[in-house]
């Protein structure tokens, strides 16, 4: 018996499912803008490309434009792929719409061991990326995105802070804004003891944010704001297991808790169950992010939505903008609202 392999979708068979002509295909699979071609029918041609399995051919694009193919993506810790729902969600949404298109993704970390900080400079540098995205940068290396810019290399960064990169091209979620919607949720049920566990250490901009929105919402309460109620995580579940049984081991009570992400919320949440406390009878928790499993915990948790898959794809929108000097595309900054999703960690219902 003799097998044959399946010979690869053309382009011509995509543009026939999705109902448009062989050059929308192009111009869509190319990252092409400002043709006039809508969000739903780009989103129609991705969609009919991914399912048939077609790739461009990306040898011959990049022989005729002298570009890589390649977009970058700059993450602190390959490791937090691993335990960190929210980046998992972007990288792999920014992998699958660069496969749409025909590119490829190459990750980059600020801080694994052994790397030099802001190294990710060298990627540019040697022009082995035409753009690149980069996600929760430690505040001390913004100097090296002027570097990038610079030199002219396209570039995206998601930003927790308000007019914090101006120059840039931004994906901005008000970090501050949704932990202090967070915690006043909380201060609204009547707690004042609220504690709070950071997801990592403050350095990093997202990190020092939440913290900020949460002294903010008890700021505004006239609530003191209680230093020996807050712990420092890392990344991990473990890591909120471990830093709400130092905060336990205090003695100090405290009603409600404010986690930096969901992860750090379910670790917490084991170590209150250990503890003998019942949530949200005894303490009440809210996580943030929003990820799959949140709604599966027990109780299921009630959380910031921080909308990843959405964050990431606008951030590849901007990038080919960039790579496809579209002067005409939308404003270089975009903004994503975080919503408070309601569950039963609260102690109200949905």
């Amino acid at each position: 018996m003799t097998f044959q392999a399946q010979k690869p979708p053309t382009s011509a068979e995509v543009a026939r499912q999705a109902g448009v002509s062989r050059t929308t295909v192009s111009f869509v699979l190319n990252g092409v803008l400002n043709r006039g071609i809508s969000d739903a029918t780009r989103e129609r041609v991705l969609a009919a490309a991914q399912s048939m399995g077609y790739q461009p051919n990306a040898a011959a694009r990049s022989l005729a434009s002298g570009q890589t193919g390649t977009v970058g993506v700059v993450i602190p810790k390959a490791a937090h792929l691993y335990v960190d729902a929210f980046l998992a969600q972007l990288v792999a949404t920014v992998n699958e719409q660069c496969h749409a298109l025909g590119l490829k993704m190459l990750i980059e970390t600020t801080d694994d061991e052994g790397r030099e900080p802001g190294g990710f400079v060298n990627l540019v540098r040697g022009r082995s990326i035409d753009g690149l995205i980069v996600a929760n940068l430690r505040t001390s290396e913004h100097a090296h995105l002027d570097k990038i810019t610079e030199a002219g290399i396209p570039l995206v960064v998601l930003t927790s802070r308000p007019n914090e990169l101006p120059h840039l091209a931004t994906v901005l979620s008000d970090t501050a804004n949704a932990a202090c919607t967070a915690v006043k949720h909380l201060i609204g049920l009547g707690h004042q003891k609220i504690a709070f566990i950071s997801f990592a250490q403050p350095e990093y901009e997202s990190v020092h944010e939440r913290e900020l929105g949460w002294q903010q919402a008890l700021e505004q309460a006239h609530i003191t704001v209680p230093r020996h109620l807050v712990e420092y995580a890392d990344i991990s579940a473990q890591s909120g297991y471990d830093a709400a049984r130092r905060l336990l081991a205090r003695g100090v009570p405290f009603t409600a808790l404010f986690a930096g992400n969901d992860t750090i919320a379910f670790g917490a949440l084991r170590a209150l169950h250990e503890a003998g406390l019942r949530v949200p009878q005894d303490v009440a928790v809210v996580g943030y992010d929003d990820i799959p499993m949140a709604a599966f915990a027990t109780p299921p948790l009630t959380t910031m939505h921080s909308d990843p898959i959405g964050q990431a794809q606008m951030a590849l929108k901007l990038l080919m903008a960039q790579i496809n000097a579209d002067t005409s595309a939308e404003p270089k900054q975009h903004e994503v609202t975080p919503q408070l999703v309601i569950r039963a960690s609260c102690g109200t219902h949905p």
